[in-house]
């Protein structure tokens, strides 16, 4: 039996639904790396650089500031052990924050960061720090948290960021829940008796 006009633009009409659903889903899951190595490349949003080698050393000296947070949820005790560096532009310099988790519990986090002013986020370049990574504490653990970090020399060159004389670095750690933890959360909840209507 011959197919109808009518039936042959159902069946394109859902084949094209289809195709850009699966370029939707394509486009989401490619959203957060993109964004990520845009965020990088740019220093958009305050996003720092990282670096493997040092600049030569320049002649402007800026402040560095730490804060320190959590988010909602994450019961650790989290702060910068110094509030403030003067540093000269190329210098290596090593920083560290404080975190304690006070449970009875293990607990893994996270670090997310940023500087401000966001414009200098091009130029604040870290070479080695505990954000790369998941920092694991177990109960009532304490542990020192280094960052390595230098302010390129270009920054005093950039007519938008020559003005910067300080720079403040943020983290915030959040709790990361393992797939394991969040399918047990998911049977217990699933094994919850369901509330009796009446």
């Amino acid at each position: 039996m011959a197919e109808t006009s009518s039936n042959r633009g159902k069946r394109r009409t859902v084949i094209l639904t289809m195709a850009v659903l699966c370029l939707m889903a394509a486009l989401t899951a490619a959203a957060v790396p993109l964004y990520r190595a845009f965020c990088q490349a740019t220093g958009f949003g305050g996003t720092t650089q990282v670096a493997d080698s040092l600049p030569e050393l320049g002649d402007e000296w800026v402040t560095v500031r730490f804060n320190a947070d959590t988010a909602r949820g994450m019961p650790w005790s989290f702060k910068p052990a110094q509030l403030e560096i003067k540093v000269r532009a190329g210098e290596q310099v090593l920083a560290f924050y404080e975190a304690h988790n006070p449970t009875d519990a293990t607990i893994t986090g996270a670090a997310t960061f940023n500087v401000t002013p966001e414009k200098a986020g091009l130029y604040f370049d870290k070479i080695d720090c505990f954000c790369f990574t998941e920092q694991v504490l177990g109960p009532g653990e304490s542990a020192e948290m280094p960052v390595t970090f230098f302010v390129d020399p270009e920054m005093f060159d950039d007519p938008n960021t020559k003005d910067v004389k300080t720079i403040t670095l943020s983290y915030t750690f959040f709790e990361q829940v393992s797939d394991t933890e969040q399918d047990s959360a998911a049977l217990v909840s699933d094994d919850e008796p369901e509330p009796v209507k009446n």
